[in-house]
């Protein structure tokens, strides 16, 4: 087990700023706006030889019962109970505030160590600051500034006294993978949509707990959330994201930021789960998404959400995946999965649905079968002439996957239509079992034998 590290303190003291200082990423999104981190966010903290798992947590403020407010004290306080050591936060610059007082004896009941931190206490005007966090009778506060990096080295002699002795089984881990390692990783999948799909709701149902903040209002999720998942012996690495709405309606810089942050997740995902509201569905933003996916190369899988309040009806879901296959043809064949987060329907086909289409994001396929299939699809249709010359299309290879990448040699790569690279991939579809997951077909001219002779006559 490793040490585990939660970053408590107001809004905006540089709870987030020292957790993307010492996980050396910036993971969380920073802001002058106060109370921009919502949900508790973990990471792989490192500071020296010293590494431990980090949590960010929302800011402590009072609250009303059952507001969002509220909510997000109650997954502060889940990170208070799950850390070894917690790293209280003051703002140097500020000074105390009485909620500072307020919260050093609530977690000094707590029974964990804490360590004091002045942040923000780079030049003068943090000094009165320092002195004053003394009052808290937590011990010696650490004066650092998490946004320039001065202080580390006193963080780290504290942290060093906290933390356990590396043990030689921890050495051991460290080795090389074992075999099969790379065949058993957790499977990276972005949960993407509008807001108010429901993602945050599905995924705290697959885990079985309120891990996720969730509000009928929309917009409650800002970072992207990475959270671990073990669904029927298989790893999966979920990560929630916020809302994305169409580019001109986003005008907050905050906004902006979470935009950025999800589409980082897509990017770093292996298989993408777009939500849709079984209510609205096929917006012109969900295209747009599913559009955005493809491009990135990502694997699709289509999640029509709120199914509980729709009226079931025969044949609702094929006339789903009929209208999906129409307005998303680059995707033809995507799997879709009507579930319901509230609920729990339909869970397990989408988690199979995931697999599944993770599976075909890896496929290779080799080079005999391709050209034989190769070979015949010229056959039921010819490329076409161009200029009065006959496209040549030689053979075609397999150089890697996620996603499935086709180099074809032919004899005049920029004459070939875009309509006939289209009938390829749908043909390759149907003949490899390909459905849904984005293809590459990279055209390449070989090179003349010939052209150094025609040089020389020139």
């Amino acid at each position: 087990m490793t040490f585990t590290i939660a970053l408590i303190g107001r809004p905006n003291v540089g709870k987030s700023t020292l957790f993307n200082r010492l996980v050396g990423q910036k993971l969380a999104l920073v802001d002058d706006q106060p109370g921009v981190t919502r949900d508790r966010r973990e990471g792989a903290g490192h500071l020296g030889d010293l590494d431990f798992t980090l949590i960010d947590t929302a800011g402590l403020e009072q609250a009303t019962k059952g507001s969002l407010t509220a909510r997000m004290r109650e997954q502060t306080d889940m990170a208070i109970t799950q850390a070894d050591a917690l790293l209280f936060i003051v703002d140097a610059r500020a000074g105390l505030m009485p909620e500072d007082r307020a919260f050093a004896n609530f977690l000094r009941r707590s029974g964990k160590p804490i360590v004091l931190i002045a942040n923000k206490s780079e030049g003068r005007a943090g000094a009165s600051g320092v002195l004053e966090a003394f009052e808290l009778g937590l011990g010696e506060p650490i004066p650092i500034s998490a946004e320039h990096g001065e202080g580390m080295n006193d963080l780290y002699d504290a942290l060093r006294d906290l933390m356990p002795e590396p043990s030689d089984e921890d050495d051991d881990e460290d080795g090389a993978p074992e075999e099969g390692e790379l065949e058993t990783r957790p499977i990276r999948v972005a949960i993407v949509g509008r807001p108010n799909a429901g993602k945050s709701t599905l995924i705290n149902r697959l885990l079985g707990e309120e891990r996720l903040l969730t509000s009928p209002e929309a917009g409650t999720t800002r970072d992207s959330i990475a959270v671990e998942l073990n669904w029927q012996g298989r790893d999966f690495r979920i990560f929630d994201t916020a809302g994305l709405r169409r580019r001109s309606r986003i005008e907050e810089k905050l906004e902006k930021l979470s935009v950025a942050d999800t589409l980082r997740a897509i990017r770093f995902a292996e298989v993408v789960v777009l939500m849709m509201d079984a209510q609205n569905r096929f917006e012109e933003q969900d295209l747009r998404i599913a559009d955005l996916v493809e491009r990135e190369g990502r694997a699709l899988v289509i999640a029509v959400n709120k199914w509980d309040l729709v009226e079931r009806k025969g044949g609702a879901i094929t006339a789903l995946r009929e209208q999906a296959d129409h307005l998303l043809p680059q995707v033809r064949g995507a799997p879709l999965v009507a579930v319901s987060g509230l609920t729990g329907e339909g869970l397990d086909r989408l988690m199979t649905a995931v697999e599944d289409a993770y599976a075909i994001w890896n496929k290779r396929m080799p080079t005999s079968q391709l050209n034989r299939w190769f070979e015949q699809a010229m056959q039921a249709n010819p490329p076409p002439a161009v200029s009065g010359a006959r496209l040549k299309l030689n053979y075609v290879t397999q150089p890697k996957a996620r996603p499935p990448t086709f180099i074809i040699f032919c004899s005049r790569a920029d004459a070939v239509p875009d309509s006939y690279k289209r009938y390829l991939v749908n043909s390759m579809r149907e003949r490899f079992g390909l459905p849904g997951t984005p293809m590459r077909i990279i055209l390449r001219e070989k090179a003349n034998p010939f052209e150094h002779k025609r040089r020389k006559i020139r």
